[in-house]
């Protein structure tokens, strides 16, 4: 089971000096979230009850891709992944050229999170169909990994093409979301699935069979990464039932849990704590994995 680092939500002066913590403290990836704007969204978020999303219009959203180029020139070993990145409110070239610079300037360190977003003022701001982004989605992703292939390749209404600078090898895809159809399109796309929500047990299962029934109705035999945020309390014998169960890595926020203590001594939503709980983390739970 690897540990990867949920770090949404977090002032944009901190990732820094995150990504060398989770370096040192034996975190396999550092995740971070995109969005475009803050406003008063008629879209309705579909992950709270309320449907109202769980930020203000003071919380931070850097850039995904410039971030992950600063947190990449500090460390040597650490992989990036957005959780997700809204691909289909982009056009194909400008999600094609950023992906493969920063896999090509971390040195092959990128994995590709996607998903199709839920937020339709984003994708009107942008000038991309909000209606058709599933299906853009699904064409986009071939395309995508044939660009990042260096090769030359035919689009409709385009002469032969490029681009340059690309990985020395594949970029990893990632499909976010648990609906049927997001489930689908990673056993039919993707190298991996990543949860769009917090897990218990009773609802990651039936999740689970959907998309193992996917990848067995596409052929998909080899091997395939579950990433599943999981609502337990960390405790190595958990994790390594989820293991069990397929799931391959999960995210933890470490400082979510921190102590009273903790709070007390280094303050709350600070730089010193979120390091503080992640080196207890890394000492209580990533060492006895």
């Amino acid at each position: 089971m690897k540990m990867w680092l949920g770090a949404s939500f977090v002032p944009a002066d901190q990732y820094v000096e995150l990504a060398r913590a989770a370096e040192r403290c034996g975190f396999d990836t550092f995740t971070l979230s995109d969005h475009l704007f803050y406003a008063d969204f008629a879209s309705r978020y579909p992950y709270s009850r309320s449907g109202a999303p769980r930020w203000t219009a003071e919380t931070h959203w850097p850039d995904v891709w410039v971030t992950i180029g600063a947190m990449a020139a500090v460390t040597t070993t650490l992989r990036f992944s957005p959780n997700v990145y809204i691909a289909p409110a982009r056009d194909l070239f400008t999600v094609a050229k950023l992906v493969s610079t920063a896999a090509v300037l971390s040195r092959e360190r990128v994995t590709f999170g996607v998903g199709v977003g839920w937020c339709e003022e984003e994708f009107v701001g942008t000038g991309q169909d909000f209606h058709t982004r599933g299906r853009r989605l699904d064409r986009m992703l071939p395309e995508l990994r044939a660009l990042w292939s260096g090769e030359t390749v035919t689009l409709d209404g385009l002469p032969p093409l490029s681009i340059s600078p690309t990985p020395a090898g594949p970029v990893p895809v990632y499909v976010g979301g648990d609906s049927e159809a997001a489930l689908r399109r990673a056993a039919r796309f993707g190298d991996g699935w990543l949860g769009n929500r917090i897990y218990t047990e009773e609802q990651l299962d039936p999740v689970l069979d959907t998309l193992r029934r996917h990848l067995d109705e596409n052929g998909r035999t080899g091997p395939f990464d579950i990433v599943a945020p999981l609502a337990v309390l960390p405790d190595a014998e958990t994790y390594r039932r989820f293991a069990a169960k397929g799931v391959t890595a999960t995210l933890a926020a470490p400082w979510w849990l921190a102590t009273p203590e903790e709070k007390a001594r280094y303050g709350e939503d600070t730089l010193d704590l979120k390091i503080a709980t992640m080196e207890r983390f890394a000492e209580e739970i990533i060492a006895k994995l």
